[in-house]
């Protein structure tokens, strides 16, 4: 069962913190591919919203800048 609290908190910090490095970078469909990606790494193996969260910023980082 996927924690949506513990999806949530590690979306926005990802998010957050990638936004403040890359500002040009648009907001929707990023944001809805890493909150995907994430949901499928909650349910693969549980961990706490900190390592989801560096998860999180590793798959954004790995996404194409001009994908999205």
């Amino acid at each position: 069962m996927v924690d949506e609290v513990a999806v949530r908190m590690a979306a926005e910090t990802a998010w957050t913190v990638y936004r403040a490095t890359h500002p040009d970078v648009g907001a929707q469909g990023r944001r809805c591919m890493l909150e995907r990606h994430l949901q499928g790494r909650w349910e693969a193996r549980e961990g706490d919203a900190e390592e989801l969260a560096s998860f999180g910023l590793a798959y954004l980082h790995r996404l194409p800048t001009d994908e999205c």
